[in-house]
């Protein structure tokens, strides 16, 4: 038996919520994934990161189908992506996202903002709406913004704002796409602590970022991409002490030595 290995929750038998198999995908002529394979299981934690470039991005972006594969199969809570029609629909209505840049509608409160999803999507009313807004709202720590625009934020509270708008759509999962890469470094911690509170309640997420404290503290894997491949993943403990690849040790010894220069 080689399982003896795995701990509880790598249980061969449970069915990963995400399955990536084989997949590639081109830009033109660019070949931007090649060969990805991963499977995410329920709860689980994931950081991706790697240099510019490398296809961390657009790998997220496959999941909730805002980019289309050329070739494999992704497959999303027992859903193929790949097979596409009202398929991606049953998707979206899973996977939240947060994004690098906010993407809140800036002629709409914040609450307005957080309500929209769920009237339109999963058909809500306004007062049910609203008070799933303002639970969420509460949940990252701004309920006394709701009646702002988002122009009368900061980056951070905006952020967090998009955090609430996508958890009020009940996602299995959440995909955060450089979530911190456009604030102000003191903005940076509210929204990673928004993140980690997530965390700790057992949200699925996979997370690109390069904040290297979040990938240490919160995840179960750390994936590491490069030139469009997935070229190492393992434990954070591992990934940072012992990486395998000189590829990743070299991308570690800048981001590494670049944040102490701050």
């Amino acid at each position: 038996m080689t399982d003896t290995m795995q701990s509880p929750s790598n249980t061969p038998d449970a069915e990963p919520i995400i399955r990536i198999e084989a997949v590639d995908k081109w830009f033109g002529k660019f070949q931007v994934l090649t060969d990805i394979n991963l499977n995410v299981r329920a709860g689980e934690r994931i950081v991706v990161c790697g240099p510019s470039g490398s296809g961390k991005s657009t790998l997220i972006r496959c999941i909730n189908r805002l980019e289309t594969v050329q070739a494999g199969r992704i497959v999303v809570n027992g859903i193929d992506l790949t097979a596409g029609g009202k398929n991606v629909d049953s998707v979206r209505q899973e996977v939240g996202m947060v994004f690098q840049q906010f993407n809140l509608f800036p002629h709409l409160t914040v609450l307005q903002n957080c309500m929209l999803a769920p009237m339109r999507s999963r058909g809500l009313g306004r007062d049910e709406a609203e008070s799933i807004a303002m639970k969420f709202l509460k949940r990252v720590r701004i309920p006394e913004q709701a009646h702002k625009y988002p122009s009368q934020l900061s980056g951070g509270q905006q952020q967090r704002v998009a955090i609430a708008r996508a958890l009020c759509m009940t996602p299995k999962i959440m995909l955060f796409d450089e979530p911190t890469s456009a604030l102000d470094p003191e903005m940076v911690k509210e929204v990673l602590d928004t993140m980690v509170s997530l965390a700790e309640e057992g949200m699925t997420m996979l997370c690109v970022t390069h904040e290297m404290g979040f990938a240490r503290s919160v995840a179960d894997r750390v994936i590491f991409m490069a030139e469009g491949k997935i070229i190492e993943e393992a434990p954070p403990q591992q990934f940072f002490s012992n990486p395998q690849h000189e590829t990743t040790r070299n991308f570690l010894g800048q981001i590494l030595n670049s944040r102490h220069a701050h």
